[in-house]
């Protein structure tokens, strides 16, 4: 099926140093222009930050500082770029919360006012959260076969652990290791596993003020355990020491401590952070 358009369309990506609007930049941006006559336009930008790319990024994206070491800055083709994109609508996926206002933080970093307002802002992931239900409804009707409202009281919350209970007994069944032929599709009837499956990111306290990372040794190589696997250690996800490690800078900045634990945080992070503070003093 071809679009239907009055005007073009861009659909694009981007990849970044992170997730920071303020303190993050465009490393990569990549769309492709659709007309409204079906001719399509294909781009591709490696772009230099002009800050360091953080080892997960490339370990992620494939780029590396020296990759763009020699590309142009954002602010270099920031006007061809809004040019090419005067009179476009947009579409990406996790776009209208990611990528379009990261997009718009770049454009008004390199003095360049482009008007969002104006383009119809499409996401894929949107469209797709909403036609499929990601709901406990939804659940319970894909691996139950049966309509919530015909079985349980809405919104009780003994109802709805009821209905948790058989939608997680359903997807065992129906991801049976014995009966299903994907590997990818396989779910193991075991705690761990199913622990592991159902994390969705890397945080180690709940807001993600410190999350996981891959422990690197002097030389910046993976540290592996006996098993081959690579060492995590907890690091900071946020403020000046955004990627250092907690415990090294619990040693040399003694009262980021005593900030965190005073700041507006919550009580988890705090809580995380003191554990992992309580841990690291019994090797200093």
């Amino acid at each position: 099926m071809k679009l239907n358009l009055q005007k073009p369309i861009v659909i694009f990506d981007l990849e970044t140093t992170g997730l920071d609007l303020v303190n993050d930049r465009i490393i990569q941006i990549s769309y492709i222009k659709v007309h409204p006559d079906g001719k399509e336009e294909r781009h591709n930008h490696i772009i230099n930050p002009g800050k360091p790319i953080p080892q997960m990024v490339t370990d992620l994206t494939g780029l590396s500082d020296s990759d763009v070491a020699d590309k142009p800055k954002f602010k270099d083709i920031a006007t061809n770029l809004a040019n090419d994109f005067t009179g476009c609508d947009f579409a990406g996926f996790n776009s209208n919360h990611f990528d379009i206002p990261m997009l718009a933080e770049e454009f008004l970093r390199a003095g360049v006012n482009f008007d969002f307002s104006k383009c119809r802002l499409i996401d894929a992931q949107t469209i797709f959260h909403k036609m499929e239900r990601r709901n406990l409804a939804a659940a319970y009707k894909f691996y139950c076969g049966r309509s919530m409202e015909d079985d349980f009281e809405a919104h009780r919350a003994d109802q709805d652990t009821e209905a948790t209970y058989r939608v997680l007994m359903g997807q065992l069944d129906k991801y049976n290791p014995e009966t299903e032929e994907d590997p990818e599709r396989r779910l193991y009837n075991d705690m761990d596993f199913l622990a592991e499956f159902s994390r969705q990111n890397q945080n180690v306290d709940f807001a993600g003020r410190i999350v996981w990372a891959d422990a690197k040794d002097a030389n910046g190589k993976p540290v592996m355990d006996a098993d081959g696997n690579p060492v995590k250690v907890e690091v900071f996800n946020f403020g000046k020491h955004k990627g250092e490690t907690v415990a090294s800078v619990l040693r040399y900045d003694p009262g980021y401590y005593s900030w965190i634990l005073s700041g507006d945080f919550t009580y988890n992070t705090k809580q995380v952070l003191t554990r992992i503070r309580l841990k690291a003093s019994k090797f200093m």
